[in-house]
């Protein structure tokens, strides 16, 4: 059994011949992805990845600037911020009641629903509000006067 599998090792190729070796080096040069690389050459993508770092092959770092995605995802909290408080400006909440006798379970809850929680879970008296919520809100207009602050700049 040991010499059946000596002979496998005699009669298996080298994985990186000289022609692969080459083509490896100039697909890198060209830019390719290692995925690529691996497509032309016949290898693994990890098989090209260790080859690369046991040539110590590596590509040049280009220093980009400041990503815009953060910038964009604060302009983006800005206007939902800014939506949200003029909603809320225009409902009347000030007056609404806090609490209503429509309480609910956990399993009664929906989207036509105040999802405020009433009472401590795990307790025998937690709840749910039960209310009809506001528009584009997960709480009726007392709970959201909780919830959202508006403060004026």
């Amino acid at each position: 059994m040991d010499q059946a599998w000596k002979w496998d090792m005699l009669d298996s190729q080298p994985t990186w011949t000289t022609e692969r070796l080459e083509l490896l080096k100039s697909s890198f040069e060209a830019g390719l992805t290692c995925r690529e690389i691996a497509g032309r050459i016949g290898v693994s993508r990890n098989a090209v990845i260790g080859k690369l770092s046991r040539l110590q092959l590596k590509r040049e770092r280009i220093v980009a600037a400041p990503r815009r995605k953060d910038l964009t995802g604060n302009r983006r909290r800005t206007v939902r911020l800014r939506l949200r408080r003029q909603v809320l400006m225009s409902v009347e909440i000030d007056e609404a009641p806090i609490h209503t006798t429509h309480t609910c379970s956990l399993f009664e809850l929906s989207a036509e629903t105040c999802r405020w929680p009433i009472s401590t879970p795990g307790a025998e008296d937690f709840c749910f509000c039960g209310s009809p919520p506001m528009q584009g809100f997960p709480y009726c207009p007392g709970h959201s006067r909780l919830a959202y602050r508006i403060t004026e700049r």
